[in-house]
């Protein structure tokens, strides 16, 4: 399978104050928050970018975690290319990341770890190898507070999101990155429409 050379070029958020799959390609990543904020939004919007770009995609999350197909294609995303794959723990998670970047067919990985405290090193240096050799956006989604440093050095761009109520079904939802290796701190917000449920 032939993927994008648009992705291959290191980017910078676009105009329209979305983040792009360009920022994160070749890199690890971690996007995260503490309670009700918008890391799976911003994670599927990656995902819809991708989708967007030709790029194959992966949500890799855990058994007893949150994952709403109905949500997720709301928001744009066709979950007929979406591949998911449900794992038992964090570990897992980090094995199937490896296999799914070693195919090279995949232009993102979102890995949901949530609360995980850390992955070992070895991981993430296998990890970040793999994403700078295949062209490949591995993206872990973690819940810990603003401030909180990142999983690990080798994690390249870390960010923290954030989500207001800007109306019933609408909100703001702000990603602030106080780590980027390539850029230097920046921040992005977009105005985004809850899912049915969230009143």
């Amino acid at each position: 399978m032939r993927r994008s050379s648009l992705l291959r070029q290191a980017g910078a958020p676009s105009p329209s104050g979305a983040i792009t799959l360009a920022v994160l390609t070749g890199q690890l990543s971690e996007i995260s928050g503490l309670g009700a904020t918008a890391g799976l939004t911003v994670a599927t919007r990656l995902v819809l970018d991708a989708q967007r770009h030709g790029e194959l995609a992966a949500w890799i999350t855990p058994a007893d975690r949150p994952f709403f197909p109905p949500d997720v294609a709301d928001n744009g995303v066709d979950l007929t290319s979406l591949v998911v794959v449900r794992v038992p723990d964090t570990m897992a998670a980090a094995r199937s990341a490896d296999r799914l970047a070693r195919s090279g067919a995949f232009g993102l990985l979102i890995v949901d770890l949530q609360d995980a405290a850390a992955l070992p090193l070895h991981v993430l240096a296998r990890l970040a190898g793999l994403a700078q050799h295949h062209h490949t956006a591995i993206v872990f989604v973690t819940q810990k507070a603003p401030g909180a440093p990142s999983l690990g050095s080798l994690v390249a761009l870390h960010g923290s999101t954030t989500r207001a109520r800007l109306a019933a079904d609408t909100f703001a939802c702000t990603l602030r990155v106080g780590k980027d290796k390539r850029r230097g701190p920046w921040t992005v917000e977009e105005v985004c429409r809850g899912p049915a449920g969230l009143r």
